[in-house]
């Protein structure tokens, strides 16, 4: 399965952003999927996960400020981040939760850089 990260860019603190994830084959639906994220010089870190019921689960630092989703019958999941911080920049990817290379390998990633 192809992974395929859009929506980042440049926003101001406070902002907002969408980030999409299209997988290209419909296997992705019979996963837990998760959007990571790797900051600057740092490892990459899960931020939220969405199971295959629709069930979310979210890091300490953005409960109450992102929210994950998922669209089954596009093979494609969300990422919406609202009340943007500067610790919040980072490349973002999505896969499988926890990361499986049967399943997809790591995408190019979006970049979200917040910052005034």
């Amino acid at each position: 399965v192809q992974l395929v990260e859009s929506g980042g860019g440049l926003v101001q603190p406070g902002g907002s952003l969408r980030l999409s994830c299209a997988a290209s084959e419909s296997m992705f639906v019979i996963y837990t999927m998760g959007w990571y994220r790797q900051p600057p010089g740092k490892q990459r870190e899960l931020v939220a996960s969405i199971n295959v019921h629709g069930r979310p689960d979210y890091t300490d630092s953005v409960k109450g400020r992102f929210s994950i989703s998922r669209d089954n019958a596009k093979n494609t999941m969300y990422l919406q981040m609202n009340s943007l911080k500067p610790e919040d920049t980072a490349i973002y990817y999505c896969n499988a939760d926890p990361p499986d290379p049967d399943f997809a390998s790591w995408g190019q990633g979006t970049q979200v850089t917040v910052s005034s």
